[in-house]
């Protein structure tokens, strides 16, 4: 046989292989589910970008969301995939479309809107295909209460466990993970403010899932929060550092090396939570500014760090404290235009900071010293309509080196209101006078 057809030959037989035999380019490693308050996450772990379709089946029951991964293995048995949420029934396969391509169906209890995109990988997470199915997923623990259950004129407390699901926040030495620390530290705090009869607590993150940085402020605004507080863990890229610190809002780019490191770290936390720039743009700067330029938000600046002084009076009491004084930085979510802190409870990348961390008894602790600032706070500047108005003192003894300007300030009013409820007529006030509060 001549030389060219044996060419010819082997060169049909290999296109014909390789056309006949289509290799298989990726592969489902991992399936994940973080059921929220208000959606399920479904995360599928690949080894390259998906090439993927998707289509409904609602006619009938089981309602079903179907997902063709083209060119895609499974390798992950899906009954094993835990499964808490009250809106999946179940995760499995069905016949795919050819053999080099997996179909995973998803059987739902309801028909609910959802969204579907690809997450690029990250120095934490490789390819993945996330999926948030909208609507109530998981059933209500007896911290967290819902936006219809809060009650007006209660001081309501809008408290933020800092990261999340795909994003574990810092990790310690040992292995801890910031996100399940500050979400039992923030839980915590729940307890103590709901049994507190003139405060209420709404835990935006009650469980082990990622809320975007620009919900998490959303949600203090729907619920008309009186103040935000968001429970963090330090770390640094040493070991040494240690201690407490709270933190304010600012407009503009943290002066601090500690406040540029937090800010980084802010904004890494929508990349590996998994935010999908299309549904919720990342335009943290454009926000903040936004924000900044509302009418409240020089009120809530200011209130917020009168808050976080009061806060570290009470931490400087049961924890070494980093920093003594509110810091400041633009962190998006203190962007609410409420009133807001970021409570770092201490640094996680410090060996024996993060054993205290880990213990339930300081946990309590923190949250009580936390609890106290706060009860501090609203005694002294009693928001309108609040039961704290009504168990303010009614009327108020001069001391030694008091003005009205004091008194006013103290009281939260002003010097013509005193002067006008006492029937004054002049700013001179003697010791031991006796005057109403407006």
């Amino acid at each position: 046989m001549p030389y060219w057809i044996r060419i010819f030959i082997s060169c049909s037989l290999l296109l014909f292989s390789t056309t006949s035999f289509s290799v298989q380019v990726n592969s489902i490693n991992n399936v994940r589910m973080w059921p929220a308050p208000d959606n399920t996450r479904v995360v599928f772990d690949l080894s390259a970008t998906p090439d993927f379709s998707y289509f409904t089946l609602y006619q009938q029951t089981p309602y079903r969301l179907v997902i063709d991964f083209n060119q895609t293995a499974l390798k992950v048995d899906l009954a094993k995939v835990e499964n808490n949420s009250l809106l999946i029934k179940k995760i499995r396969t069905s016949t795919p479309k050819n053999k080099q391509s997996t179909r995973v169906v998803i059987e739902l209890n309801d028909k609910i809107e959802f969204d579907i995109f690809p997450v690029r990988a990250n120095e934490q997470y490789g390819e993945r295909l996330v999926i948030d199915l909208k609507g109530r997923s998981i059933e209500r623990k007896n911290t967290p209460l819902r936006a219809d259950e809060l009650q007006e004129r209660k001081v309501t407390i809008a408290i933020d466990a800092g990261h999340g699901g795909d994003d574990p926040g810092s990790i310690g030495p040992s292995g801890a993970y910031e996100k399940d620390i500050v979400l039992k530290i923030s839980k915590a705090l729940a307890d103590m403010i709901n049994q507190d009869p003139a405060m209420q607590a709404y835990l935006i993150r009650s469980g082990d899932y990622y809320v975007g940085l620009k919900a998490r402020a959303r949600k203090a605004q729907e619920i008309e929060a009186d103040l935000l507080v968001s429970i963090h863990a330090d770390a640094f890229t040493s070991p040494k550092p240690r201690g407490g610190s709270v933190w304010v809002l600012s407009s503009r780019r943290a002066t601090t090396e500690m406040g540029r490191m937090l800010e980084d770290k802010e904004r890494l936390s929508d990349v590996l939570g998994g935010i999908d720039l299309r549904v919720e743009s990342d335009d943290t700067h454009g926000y903040l500014n936004k924000a900044l330029i509302d009418m409240t938000m020089g009120h809530a600046m200011s209130a917020g760090f009168e808050v976080a002084e009061d806060v570290i009076k009470h931490m400087d009491g049961i924890a070494i404290m980093h920093k003594d004084k509110p810091q400041h930085a633009s962190f998006a979510v203190l962007t609410s235009g409420k009133p807001s802190i970021l409570v770092e409870t201490g640094f996680i990348s410090n060996p024996q900071e993060e054993q205290q961390l880990l213990s339930n008894a300081y946990q309590q602790r923190m949250a009580r010293a936390i609890y106290q600032g706060i009860r501090d706070y609203f005694t002294r500047r009693p928001p309108d309509g609040s039961s704290f108005v009504s168990s303010r003192a009614a009327q108020h003894v001069v001391k030694s080196g008091e003005s009205l300007s004091v008194i006013a300030k103290r009281y939260n009013t002003t010097v013509k209101a005193l002067k006008t409820r006492n029937n004054l007529t002049s700013n001179v006030l003697q010791v031991g006078q006796v005057l109403d509060i407006p």
